[in-house]
This record gives structure tokens, sequence and C-alpha cells, in this order.
């Protein structure tokens, strides 16, 4: 725990009354008691945040959730930029976009954009007042168990802080060709990826502990014993015992909200290798064909995205070319080399460097959305773009291909479990973490098994 004593205590299973919470990337199991102001509990093992402290109460949530849905129709509603060029205005509103790559025929980049930046954030917000609301009354929510699992499924998918550098990107890109203003969607794309950022704390498993504390659904403290080993849903968090002697990809209902229990991910290696190899196919034609078609009165060409970083640097916007060399370079092609290594070391039984391989882990789940951007300048430019006769911008078969790419490291990563990487270095005790459960307690990091 960080600005806070740390604490040890020894106890029987029998007393433990805490709740009990399962870090996520390595599997230790921790009792999780109440914070003070300005404290984080960090799990002692790997380094990875558990839980923080939060003084917002459910009515807070609820008032940001409010807000952030009215600032989303607002900043959808008005167009983020303006396009003039001899005498012609063009505008441009998230959803023209969309609609617009569709009618150019275009539908797999027009899908995957306007889920990423339209339909699944607009359902998140839905989502969490759906469950917010009645919580903050003291009420359980209707579907509740349902909702919190399409909340799991939509986090890491919604991508409007993307859209937003995009939008930037997509005025430097013209601004050397045409007269180009910001709107007023603009600003609200803006203050709506700063709402998203703070309800982003707002996980599954907080609001099953804000249930939790309201009264509103059960908790259960697991017992210890010689023959049960302790596993977390990763749907409620609930941390619950399973059978020993039960193998390890078998499947089972969690106690509180049904959902499938693993206590290791099946077959993760298979589905991890085959998502990042089929990733690793699409990223070549990404990179050779164009993301981008401009058909003008000098006539057509074709943008790679390298050309485009090129093109950037050329007209002296350095600092963008950059960000998008970053983004639509150097992320995908560090998140597959990255998965690899993880993969490999793995798959090899190595039990060396695991925090370190955990911090690029949570390297690759972080910067897993970025590498969108370049779709979502395609869209835009071909938006704010869209003059009949004198100038038309497309989405190349090079975008398609690139938002394939982003999609597949994702779920790549989504399927590799880290947790067996760290079984290899404490064989015996991770493959029975109840039997030291009564060892030591946590409100500080340390391991209740």
């Amino acid at each position: 725990m960080h600005n806070g004593a740390r604490q040890e205590a020894r106890t029987s299973p029998e007393a433990g009354t805490e709740p009990l919470i399962e870090c996520e990337l390595c599997g230790s199991v921790y009792r999780r008691r109440e914070l003070a102001p300005r404290e984080t509990a960090s799990c002692s093992r790997c380094g990875s945040t558990l839980w923080r402290y939060s003084g917002l109460t459910l009515s807070n949530w609820l008032a940001l959730a409010l807000t952030a849905l009215i600032v989303f129709g607002i900043a959808n509603a008005y167009p983020v930029a303006f396009m003039s060029v001899q005498g012609m205005t063009q505008q441009a509103s998230m959803l023209d976009a969309v609609i617009i790559t569709w009618r150019q025929g275009h539908w797999v980049v027009a899908l995957m954009t306007g889920l990423a930046g339209f339909g699944l954030p607009l359902l998140q917000l839905a989502v969490l007042l759906w469950v917010i609301g009645p919580l903050a009354a003291g009420r359980e929510p209707p579907a509740f168990r349902q909702a919190m699992r399409v909340l799991g499924l939509l986090r890491p998918w919604c991508m409007v802080p993307v859209f937003l550098l995009g939008v930037l990107v997509s005025v430097v890109k013209l601004a050397g060709m045409a007269s180009v203003s910001p709107g007023m969607g603009l600003a609200g794309f803006g203050l709506l990826t700063v709402l998203l950022t703070m309800l982003g704390r707002l996980s599954p498993h907080v609001i099953w502990r804000y249930a939790e504390s309201a009264g509103v659904v059960p908790v259960h403290v697991p017992r210890a014993g010689p023959d049960v080993v302790l596993a977390g849903c990763h749907v409620c968090g609930q941390v619950q015992a399973l059978p020993r002697d039960a193998d390890p990809e078998e499947t089972h209902a969690c106690v509180r909200c049904h959902a499938v229990v693993h206590y290791r991910k099946p077959d993760h290696l298979a589905r991890s290798w085959a998502l990042l190899i089929a990733a690793a196919i699409f990223y070549i034609p990404a990179n050779v064909l164009p993301v981008m078609q401009i058909r003008s009165l000098l006539g057509d060409s074709g943008h790679t995205i390298l050309g485009g970083v090129v093109e950037l640097w050329e007209t002296g916007s350095w600092d963008i070319a950059l960000i998008v060399f970053i983004a639509s370079v150097a992320v995908p092609l560090t998140k597959l080399l990255a998965m690899a290594l993880l993969l490999l070391t793995q798959q090899w039984g190595s039990a060396t460097s695991l925090r370190p391989r955990t911090r690029l882990y949570q390297l690759v789940e972080f910067i897993g959305q970025w590498s969108m951007l370049d779709v979502f300048v395609v869209i835009l430019l071909a938006a704010l773009a869209d003059f009949q006769g004198l100038m038309a911008i497309s989405a190349g078969a090079g975008a398609a291909a690139f938002g394939l790419v982003v999609i597949l490291t994702m779920l790549s990563a989504m399927s590799f479990d880290l947790r067996r990487s760290w079984d290899l270095e404490r064989q015996g005790e991770i493959e029975s973490p109840s039997s030291n459960f009564a060892a030591r307690a946590a409100a500080a990091g340390e391991p209740a098994g």
C-alpha cells in the first residue's frame, strides 16, 4: 500500500471476514480492506495496483455518467471541423464520417470506426446508468449480472480518445491545402474524453464492490482447506474455492454471478498465437497497401501509412508526424513483438524477469487501441474533403487491414494468461494457493494465500 503503513496479520481461515480479491496478473489472493484517502493497495508479488481509495459515492458516479451522456450527445450533434475550398464549405461530425465511408463502399472500416467511436461508447454509458441509478438508491439493478458482463466486454473497445486525436491529426493534414477550422463537436469530444477517462475507473469489479458496500449483493468469503484452490471470477471479482484435484481448465459456476469461472484460461497459448499470427499476416497489407485514396483535378493518388508520416514531416508538422508514426507504426510493431516475446517465454517455461514481463504486458494492454488512430484519420478526411468534382478522399484497402491488426492484437492480449508465467515461479504454492490461506492478510498487499 502506498501512503500508508504496511500491516501484516496472521489469522485463521475462520477469523477472516474481509472480502477477498485476486490479482488478475499473477493470481495472488488478498484480503480487501478499506483504504484511507490517497492510499493505493498494490500486489506485493507483481507490483500491479489492486484497488484504490475513492472518495466518490455512487451518487457522484451517477452525476458523472449523466454528464458524460449529455456531452456525448453534444459532441456527436455538432461538427468536429469545417473545411473551405474555393468558396465551398464542408463540415463533418463523427456520424458524417462513418456514413460517408459506408456510402463509399468501405463498410468494414465504417463498421469498425462507427462501433469504436459511437456505438460502443454510447452503450457503455447506457449500461453504467442502468446499474448505477438503482445502486445509488440502494436497490439491485434489473439484470445486474448480465449488465456487468456486457460492461466488461465493452470497456476495451470504446475509443473516443483515439477519435479525438484523429480529429487533431486530420485538421493538421488538411491545413496545408484548404482553410480548416475546429467545430463545437471537437470541444465536446475533448470534454467527453476527460469524463470517460474518469468513468474508466468504474470497472465491473469496482461496481460489484460498491454493490457489496450498499448491501444489495452478497459477499462470500471462502473457507480454506487442503482440498481447494482459490480463483477469482473475471466478471464480478468474487474469489471462490475450487476443487484442488480439478483440471485447471475445467469450468465452474461463480457462486455469486453464475458466470463461468476457470482457475486459468483454457488453451490460452494456442488462441493467443493464432490471433497474433493472423495480426502479423494482416500487418503486411496494412503497410503496403494505401490506407487512403485521393481523387482531385490533378489526378488520383494512394497514400500508405509511412507515406502519410513523410508527408506530414515534409510540410513542417514534425510533431504530428511523430505522433502518427508512434501510433500507427511503432505501436503495432511493438505489440506484435511484445506479445511474441511473452508467448515464447511462457512456452519455454521461463520463470525469470516476471515483473518486467508483467509491465510489458500492461504496456501492450494500454497501447492496444491507439493504433486505430490512422483509421479514424482516414474517415474524417473522407468526410471533410467530400467536394464533388473537385476533391474526394476515401479509405483504401490498407485501412481495413490495419483495423483488423488492431482488433486481432487486442484479442491476442486478452486471450493470454500471464498468471501461468507466475505459476512457474512458485509451482507448489501457486497450484494450491489455499494451503497458505491463513498465513498473510492484506491491507497493503500481503497475500491471503
